[in-house]
């Protein structure tokens, strides 16, 4: 469903303008653009007329501009109709995250899920991947959402999102001059990593050990922060990082993606549980809301 996308164009169509919309709705001046062109697409027509100074809704706009109202409309109440059928869910729920998830994926979903189960007491424990494996295979957390894999086969695992990993360096760093950096150029650099068990630690050595790299120094720190604060400091650092750990420091300048003329690195998050835990009432709502959010 175009749900985002046309809460999106009615925002548009009430502020005639992509950057005041984008600030309304807490997402990029891109995004906005996005959902406005994927919804030319799926309906075969030009919603605006754009210029330097204008931006102005079109006839077959209009149309959509009102049906878009209607449906928010019922879905919202759609939603709390099915919200007021579910506020059984009751208790405490917790859930063991890995740094880059419990630090930057799930707060907003953590925010939603209290809206919608507001009796559900929500408890996150944020450890690296091998301790959140550990802690859903021991029970002592209900659920866990971890960076990759894992071989553990007694748990379940289910891919619920795909990642992507940038490297990234201070804004001073000699390479980000480069119009385009090739492997090679990553020989000889120091690298700053996460700590053992750490997914994060894991990808990075197995893309350095992959393309033949050999590193001046590794420095490991035992948080993405940490990372990212002390390749701030240190104009010839790198690191491989998760988009969701670096798009504020991006946007702010702190730090810089170097423009590297390779494939895109990919890997894929995963929610993890135990069998026991499997059929708990609280378990199979966060799962189910995990899967409407980020929909892989």
């Amino acid at each position: 469903m175009y749900y985002d996308a046309l809460k999106t164009f009615i925002t548009l169509v009430e502020t005639k303008n992509f950057t005041r919309a984008a600030e309304l709705l807490h997402i990029s001046q891109p995004s906005v653009s996005v959902h406005i062109k994927n919804l030319e697409v799926e309906f075969q027509t030009e919603l605006f007329i754009r210029s330097p100074k204008l931006l102005k809704i079109t006839p077959t706009g209009e149309i959509l501009y009102d049906r878009a109202k209607q449906i928010i409309s019922m879905y919202e109440q759609t939603r709390r109709e099915i919200l007021e059928h579910h506020h059984d869910i009751i208790g405490k729920l917790i859930i063991g995250a890995s740094f880059t998830i419990g630090e930057y994926v799930i707060p907003p979903l953590l925010v939603e899920l209290q809206n919608v189960y507001p009796n559900l007491e929500l408890e996150v424990f944020i450890g690296n991947t091998e301790e959140i494996v550990q802690s859903v295979r021991l029970l002592n957390v209900d659920i866990g959402l971890i960076e990759g894999q894992t071989n553990e086969k007694e748990l379940l695992v289910e891919p619920f999102m795909e990642d992507e990993l940038f490297i990234v360096s201070s804004i001073e760093h000699e390479l980000v001059t480069k119009s385009s950096v090739s492997i090679a150029d990553l020989q000889n650099q120091t690298w700053f990593i996460r700590e053992e068990g750490s997914g994060t630690r894991e990808y990075l050595k197995h893309m350095i050990r992959s393309n033949g790299l050999k590193a001046k120094s590794i420095i490991t720190v035992s948080s993405n922060q940490g990372i990212k604060e002390t390749i701030m400091h240190n104009k010839q650092g790198l690191s491989l990082l998760s988009v969701h750990a670096i798009e504020r420091d991006i946007q702010q300048r702190n730090l810089s993606i170097l423009p590297l003329s390779h494939p895109p690195f990919k890997r894929l998050f995963s929610c993890i549980c135990s069998p026991v835990m499997e059929n708990k009432r609280h378990v199979m709502a966060f799962r189910d809301r995990l899967r409407q959010k980020t929909k892989l």
